[in-house]
């Protein structure tokens, strides 16, 4: 390597490297001039146990310290459970001129980690690009970055509140009615394909939940090569066990060009706690024995008139193969 390359190499990486200083900065300087809303995923196996109630008031404090206005709290599995919670969500956040996403992440291992997003605007909510980052071994260091993040910088955000705040989403009490979700199986399923959407199809419809605690710093080669087993399983389950036509699709395509090709309906999932998930498609939480366990629910998408058809039976499982493998039975008796 000549002397000249070793020069344009270095002033590459300053130049880099000053390029993600500045987002970073216009990232902080747009957390004091503005309002945030927090998103917490915590493990409930960590240990001292916190529930993320208790870790939103532990950091309040701190992101008010630091020059914040974090105007609303709230549990990011609850969030992501479907597209078009994320979508009333980002509509009320819209309302309410949020500018600021802030994330906190603690991990099975009491690890915690921290970001802050710019609000997308849209259903997505956040979007991968520049952001600022902490992580910490202990709550009191997460506390004391969140506290530093505006030091040498003047905050605009002013009457601010005292006490961590978690005001309803307008329209969610009503969202299984409203989202269409039907405690039966759909028909004619032999007559139009169903399409599969592949894991990593949706782009950065996805990207928020990637913080969920349980999944949050996988390497990017663990998530593909776990892309990798679940087509591969998904085929093997449908080959056995769906006697009608399937598309795979490796990314993501609008209902009118699904409808024009002949997919008429939809697989979807859902993931979640299960009293969480059964609220959300209307169905009674109390009626789960295993409320807290995180489950894989399946269910079809009729596009032509967005219904949403979960099957006549609860059939959700921790285990995706077993989910799917009793969701595709009860659906194609």
């Amino acid at each position: 390597m000549t002397l000249l390359t070793k020069y344009i190499l270095a002033a590459g990486l300053l130049f880099s490297t000053s390029l993600q200083s500045v987002g970073q900065n216009e990232v902080v300087d747009q957390f004091l001039s503005g309002k945030s809303v927090v998103f917490i995923s915590a493990a409930t196996n960590a240990t001292p146990s916190l529930s993320w109630k208790e870790l939103a008031e532990e950091i309040h404090p701190a992101l008010i310290a630091a020059g914040g206005d974090p105007i609303a709290y709230y549990e990011l599995e609850e969030a992501i459970l479907s597209e078009a919670i994320k979508s009333a969500y980002a509509a009320f956040f819209s309302q309410r001129l949020v500018k600021n996403i802030v994330l906190l992440i603690r991990k099975n291992n009491g690890q915690f980690y921290s970001h802050v997003f710019p609000f997308t605007g849209n259903a997505n909510i956040i979007a991968p690009g520049v952001n600022w980052s902490g992580s910490s071994e202990d709550l009191q260091g997460i506390k004391s970055q969140f506290e530093s993040l505006g030091t040498g910088k003047r905050s605009e955000n002013f009457l601010v509140i005292e006490v961590p705040e978690y005001p309803p989403v307008p329209g969610m009490e009503n969202n299984a009615a409203r989202n269409g979700y039907l405690p039966r199986n759909p028909l004619n399923l032999d007559a139009f394909k169903l399409g599969v959407l592949l894991s990593g199809a949706s782009g950065n419809e996805a990207f928020l939940s990637s913080f969920r605690h349980d999944v949050y710093g996988k390497p990017e080669e663990q998530v593909t090569a776990e892309q990798r087993a679940e087509r591969e399983g998904m085929e093997s389950v449908f080959a056995s066990t769906y006697p009608y036509e399937v598309v795979f699709l490796t990314e993501a395509r609008s209902n009118q060009d699904l409808i024009r090709d002949g997919v008429q309906f939809l697989l979807m999932k859902q993931e979640g706690r299960e009293a969480d998930l059964m609220q959300s498609m209307g169905l009674d939480p109390q009626a789960s024995e295993t409320p807290d366990r995180v489950v894989i629910k399946y269910y079809i998408r009729f596009l032509v008139r967005d219904e949403q058809y979960i099957g006549n039976s609860w059939d959700a499982d921790p285990d995706w193969r077993v989910a799917l493998k009793a969701f595709l039975e009860q659906i194609s008796q």
